[in-house]
């Protein structure tokens, strides 16, 4: 039965990852840059100040909501920074060459307009519900294009729903639990009883417990892993230049067989460097709008904080960990994933190297899972309404545990299939939207500069 649904599941992951929807998505990514007139380019230095800056200087947000911006993009990141950036890099190196890497990179630099507009939307279209609020892709698809396209708002929330329970939930903790039992020789059945423990002392608690838990331990695990791969780096000095030298040669031609080392076609090197970059930082996937509708902020404020979620996501940690790799010249011995991530942080640094990635793996995957569960949790309410959330986080904590005993590749793969479908609703919408989130963005710098 399970090689007939991965059959099947091969078959649409070929469509939804192929050429056309790859097209479909970095083109939508490269039209909200030019339609916002390339802001997240020329606007750099004022995102930092109205996002990082703003939260250092300690601004007060008066705006409706009820996280802090801080909490928000905490969130946001939790669910971004995770496996994505450690197994799914690493994967994307393994299978594409090193020239994946410059993909991911293009697939970030335009996603930085896509996240932006994601997160804007989330605010702008969020609904008042209770003593809180409900946003998101659903959302900015019923009030911003019109009742008329509620069938795309369910599907989206039908899918993402799905979806929380594989990329956000199953392959978080299978991950997890294989990084407990590599590292720590703890068996995967007592990690998915621990792992359910704590996931579920937070989300039972709903969206302010894991924003207060996320802003505590997203920033913390993000230094450790980054100052690790600085580590690394430093040390191997020497290797940088020839890794980018690869990266930008082995974009556009065949990287050669080597070692264990399979080779890669051209095709395979931008698909699999978009894919992975996407599974890195979710542009386009829309699902953390879901949380930049929690923010006290303004739409085009809370936008500019989704521009840094992507860099810091993908430029700066996805980077780190594709060049720890490449470094350490890994990519021959013919692993993949962790284990690929592995052998680079062990051999760039003996003894805490494993460790490194182990603890972080456990730390990120846990962060992971306490936001896309509200991910989750948040697209079958706009379906089923307020008696659906209770339920669904049961579940949720069910199919963790079915995740950390369970084989990683037909996660990995369904996670895969279900990323893209969930995709196609959001960028629907963004291409729809974006005149009018274009105008959001210009009222909100005149108001800036008239204020200045």
């Amino acid at each position: 039965m399970l090689d007939f649904i991965l059959n099947i599941n091969d078959v649409i992951n070929e469509i939804v990852w192929g050429p056309p929807f790859i097209i479909f998505l970095l083109g939508t990514g490269l039209y909200l840059t030019i339609r916002l007139d390339f802001f997240q380019f020329t606007h750099f230095g004022l995102s930092w100040r109205e996002s990082f800056g703003r939260y250092f200087s300690r601004a007060e947000e008066k705006e409706g909501g009820v996280l802090s911006s801080f909490q928000a993009i905490s969130s946001a990141m939790a669910a971004t920074l995770g496996v994505g950036n450690i197994a799914g890099v690493s994967t994307a190196l393994a299978l594409g060459g090193p020239g994946a890497v410059f993909w991911m990179w293009i697939s970030a630099l335009v996603g930085m307009a896509t996240k932006f507009g994601e997160a804007a939307l989330g605010i702008k279209y969020r609904e008042k519900v209770g003593d809180g609020f409900s946003g998101g892709v659903m959302y900015y698809i019923k009030n911003g294009m019109g009742e008329k396209w509620n069938w795309l708002a369910l599907l989206y929330a039908f899918l993402a729903g799905v979806a929380a329970l594989g990329i956000g939930n199953m392959v978080q903790s299978n991950t997890l639990a294989e990084a407990a039992r590599d590292g720590f020789a703890v068996p995967e059945y007592i990690t998915g009883v621990v792992v359910v423990f704590f996931v579920a002392l937070v989300i039972l608690g709903g969206i302010k417990r894991i924003g207060r838990v996320a802003e505590r331990l997203v920033p913390i695990m993000a230094v450790f892993y980054i100052i690790g791969a600085i580590i690394i780096l430093i040390l191997n000095i020497t290797e940088i230049p020839a890794a980018f030298a690869d990266i930008f040669r082995l974009a556009f031609s065949p990287a050669p067989a080597a070692g264990g080392f399979a080779g890669a076609t051209v095709r395979m090197t931008l698909q699999f460097g978009v894919a992975r970059g996407i599974f890195s930082n979710e542009a386009g996937l829309g699902a953390a709008s879901i949380v930049h509708a929690q923010a006290k902020n303004k739409p085009t404020r809370q936008g500019m904080w989704g521009i840094w979620e992507v860099f810091i996501d993908t430029i700066i940690v996805g980077t780190m960990t594709a060049l720890v790799v490449l470094v350490t010249d890994s990519i021959p011995t013919g692993e993949t994933g962790v284990v690929l991530a592995t052998e680079g942080f062990t051999r760039g640094l003996p003894g805490p190297g494993g460790y490194i990635i182990n603890i972080s793996i456990i730390v990120f995957a846990y962060t992971t899972m306490l936001t896309w569960s509200f991910y989750g949790e948040e697209s079958w309410r706009y379906i089923f309404g307020k008696k659906a959330v209770m339920p669904y986080r049961f579940i949720f904590l069910i199919f963790l545990f079915i995740g950390a005993v369970g084989a990683l590749e037909p996660i990995w793969l369904l996670a895969d299939t279900l990323n893209g479908l969930m995709a196609a609703p959001n960028l629907i919408a963004l291409i729809f939207l974006a005149k009018k989130l274009a105008q959001e963005k210009d009222d909100y710098l005149v108001e800036h500069k008239q204020s200045a």
